[in-house]
């Protein structure tokens, strides 16, 4: 049992606190699920929950947290917990040290001095739940993001921890992947096993939740059976996304062809392949996107969608085929040049920060670009994405919502006509994930074409005007081509 007694944190060189006087108890054999907006406190109540706070961090610390009736500052260190609590963090690839999937899990049970016979056995096993198997030679760095966590929560599963805290531990993986989560976290609980889960895919995990907790500003401010919790309309909006009206009458309103000429496609692929390292990733891809178009891309996690979309601004080049930009072969730009025409955001936004401030993070790209009036179109940039207040912060500080919400806000200063997003609502609660996309959409408006990857079946249908779906490298089909 985890329980924690009138806990309060600031971080260090803050002076919000994130999280205020909370008070709650993990009851063994029992399923919590915590959600609510980015900076709510989720991510800092796991790191307080499983002693990472007490043992690694400074700031300002107040309340008790204790493990099976023992305090976590009388733990020899993060090793001993380790024995009782397991973590997936919200970014699996900080989870990442080793060359290949099979030892990040292998080293688990290793750790935990199981038999040789055993450990083999183990690992087959988990492996096979996790649907890893076909991966346990590659790199974890090559995977896709929604692949990288699945091989973080294997690691943790092989641990045998009894306490598992997961945070957002499905939101980068497809329907599919979630499905199955659900499921060995489902057996786990039946097994006695105790979950707390950072989640806002709310209707996967229904029927194994016990307690439904909604943070806001580091408190509680709703707890219970999740039916008695979602009675409240402003909470049920927080927590249940709801994209319906959003793509009604916004058409695009992009540039007309002159009279006589064909209309030339914002992007053209042209029997595109790419491969890592000999392992194909995309074969002999070809679709075309109109100006001024909202396309949405989806496919299960390993499909081929975030190496297509790389290859708009030449982060890759294609093995084979073409990428045409605004009528401009890809292989014939740099990034820099392309950036003009395109802006991507990372499905990690963490890949595109290091600048000190969040204004300098946004900076860094209109002085590249040679915009002025610099500080206007930066505070314009900050208020849409809600994070003014956040403006001399160091983006790391962020929460993984707010970083996210920062890193769609770099691109859409710099306004490009392209605007590439890679699953741009994770970690997001319902209400800011509406947000981002009606900001998407109104940016379509003003003529920018929009390509979005999701696994959100609903932002395709109630947001984009066209959803293209990949599997294993190809398009298999696609609404407008």
């Amino acid at each position: 049992m985890i329980e924690l007694k009138d806990v309060s944190y600031t971080y260090p060189h803050t002076v919000q606190e994130a999280l205020h006087h909370l008070s709650l108890v993990l009851d063994t054999g029992r399923c919590i699920m915590i959600t609510g907006p980015s900076g709510a406190g989720k991510t800092t109540l796991c790191l307080a929950a499983c002693g990472i706070l007490a043992h690694e961090y400074g700031g300002k610390k107040a309340g008790t947290v204790t493990i099976n009736g023992r305090n976590v500052a009388d733990y020899a260190g993060l090793s001993d917990i380790a024995r009782n609590v397991g973590i997936v963090f919200d970014d699996p690839e900080a989870q990442m040290i080793f060359t290949t999937v099979e030892e990040e899990i292998l080293s688990a049970l290793e750790y935990r001095g199981l038999p040789p016979g055993e450990i083999e056995t183990r690992l087959a096993s988990i492996m096979e739940v996790t649907s890893l198997s076909a991966l346990k030679d590659r790199s974890p760095h090559t995977l896709s993001g929604g692949q990288k966590q699945r091989v973080a929560l294997a690691a943790t599963l092989a641990l045998g921890n009894d306490v598992l805290i997961l945070d957002e531990p499905t939101s980068e993986l497809d329907e599919h992947a979630t499905r199955r989560i659900v499921e060995i976290l489902s057996d786990l609980k039946r097994r006695g096993k105790t979950l707390l889960i950072v989640e806002h895919k709310y209707a996967h995990f229904r029927e194994i939740i016990d307690t439904l907790i909604v943070m806001e500003h580091g408190a509680v401010s709703a707890i219970g059976a999740p039916d008695d919790v979602l009675k409240d309309e402003r909470i049920k909006r927080m927590v249940i996304p709801d994209f319906t009206g959003i793509g009604s009458g916004a058409s695009a309103l992009a540039p007309a062809p002159a009279a006589g000429a064909a209309p030339v496609p914002a992007i053209s692929v042209r029997d595109v392949s790419y491969s890592y390292d000999g392992v194909p990733a995309l074969h002999d891809v070809s679709i075309a996107i109109g100006a001024g178009e909202f396309v949405a891309i989806v496919g299960e996690n390993g499909s081929g969608k975030t190496t297509l979309v790389k290859q708009f601004n030449r982060l890759l080049t294609p093995t084979g085929g073409d990428i045409v930009i605004n009528g401009k072969n890809t292989r014939d730009c740099t990034i820099a040049e392309l950036a003009r025409d395109v802006g991507l955001v990372f499905q990690n936004p963490d890949h595109m920060f290091f600048a000190d401030t969040v204004k300098d993070e946004i900076a860094f790209g209109l002085t590249n670009l040679g915009i002025g009036n610099k500080d206007a179109v930066i505070d314009a940039a900050l208020d849409e994405a809600g994070l003014l207040h956040a403006k001399t912060l160091y983006p790391r500080w962020l929460s993984r919502g707010e970083r996210q919400r920062l890193a769609i806000a770099c691109v859409v200063a710099m306004q490009p006509a392209i605007i590439v997003l890679d699953e741009p609502t994770t970690g997001l609660d319902g209400d800011e994930a509406r947000l981002v996309m009606e900001i998407l959409k109104k940016h379509q408006q003003k003529g920018h074409t929009i390509v979005v990857i999701t696994h959100n079946r609903d932002i395709a249908q109630y947001c984009a005007d066209r959803m293209i779906t990949m599997d294993e490298g190809r398009i298999v089909s696609d609404t407008g081509g």
